[in-house]
């Protein structure tokens, strides 16, 4: 939502939304989802818990909005990454930089997830996880599309199709992140993204 269209009264609001979501993020980090109730969601965040419920329905349906938006982010940059006016294998390049800046910069939000993830309710999960994997897989048509570009310019070999070719780049990626989540000085996220790429790039074959 671009803030700077709204009146006065409209980014009041959006400021409010705002506020409470990061003490609900705060709290659920700390506590976990299921210890966390509403009323220490409006104290954390300085307001009523009816001005609270008048933005959220109840605590699944705060959460649902906390994932989506920090989604919504995470998916921008991403898409802006590759969307930058580079050649393919740059912009791959700034797509493995873009993620794994987002991905460290938002350790708060991404334990929350992968620890709430398996253990959500049935009402958490109907409609959130169609959602995101609905946003995930347009995304991977975009990466794809990159690698569609970089065949059709003979710069990339066709191995495999423009999509599995996404999925498998995305599944390294996560692999590399998820290494260095759980044992970060064993496992550091390589700074230069050619680390990752170069599996793509090189090959594992001799010629």
């Amino acid at each position: 939502m671009q803030t700077e269209t709204l009146s006065r009264r409209e980014r009041e609001k959006v400021r409010q939304r705002q506020e409470m979501l990061e003490a609900a993020l705060d709290l659920f980090s700390l506590k976990g989802f299921h210890s966390v109730s509403m009323q220490e969601i409006a104290e954390r965040s300085e307001f009523a818990i009816g001005t609270l419920y008048k933005f959220f329905q109840n605590k699944e349906d705060l959460y649902k909005a906390l994932v989506l938006e920090r989604c919504e982010r995470f998916e921008e940059a991403m898409t802006q990454a590759i969307e930058e006016p580079d050649d393919e294998v740059e912009k791959l390049r700034n797509y493995i930089r873009a993620k794994g800046e987002r991905f460290r910069g938002n350790l708060t939000f991404i334990r929350l997830f992968l620890a709430e993830r398996r253990g959500a309710s049935f009402n958490i999960k109907a409609g959130l996880d169609e959602e995101l994997r609905k946003r995930y897989y347009t995304f991977l048509q975009g990466l794809a599309s990159v690698f569609e570009s970089g065949i059709k310019s003979k710069k990339f070999k066709r191995i495999a199709d423009p999509f599995s070719l996404a999925v498998a780049l995305d599944s390294a990626i996560d692999g590399f992140l998820l290494l260095w989540l759980d044992t970060p000085e064993q496992h550091p996220y390589p700074e230069d993204p050619d680390a990752i790429l170069d599996v793509f790039l090189k090959g594992l074959l001799e010629p």
